[in-house]
């Protein structure tokens, strides 16, 4: 378990501010688009999963208090990737969404953090 310290807290509130799916949303997503199904159930083991989308799924899982070490880097790696992605948007681009979404980022929703804003 990761001890309470400054970066902790700023890493977690910064993967949650960018991470705009829960846990549920990002793992039927990622079986979704592995599969190029929609009929896989949720709770179906293992269907090609990329191994980045189970370990965000698994952070987004845990508590603040739960997290390791390595459970901040990836939280860290999470937030860079998609500040990167939305420093040049490109909405139209079905493949710059899926990108985005593989990591929990939905740029379509009304909660998806802006390049404009203060804390990209």
């Amino acid at each position: 378990m990761a001890e309470y310290n400054e970066r902790l807290d700023e890493v977690w509130d910064s993967f949650h501010t960018v991470v705009n799916m829960n846990s549920e949303e990002l793992r039927e997503w990622l079986l979704t688009e592995a599969s190029g199904e929609t009929a896989f159930d949720a709770s179906s083991p293992d269907l090609g999963v990329p191994r980045r989308g189970e370990e965000i799924v698994e952070v987004l899982g845990k508590r603040r208090t739960d997290v390791t070490d390595d459970d901040v880097d990836l939280m860290e790696d999470v937030t860079e990737f998609v500040r990167s992605r939305l420093v040049q948007p490109r909405r139209e681009d079905p493949e710059w969404r899926r990108e985005l979404m593989s990591v929990g980022h939905d740029p379509l929703r009304p909660d998806s953090v802006r390049p404009d804003e203060e804390d990209l």
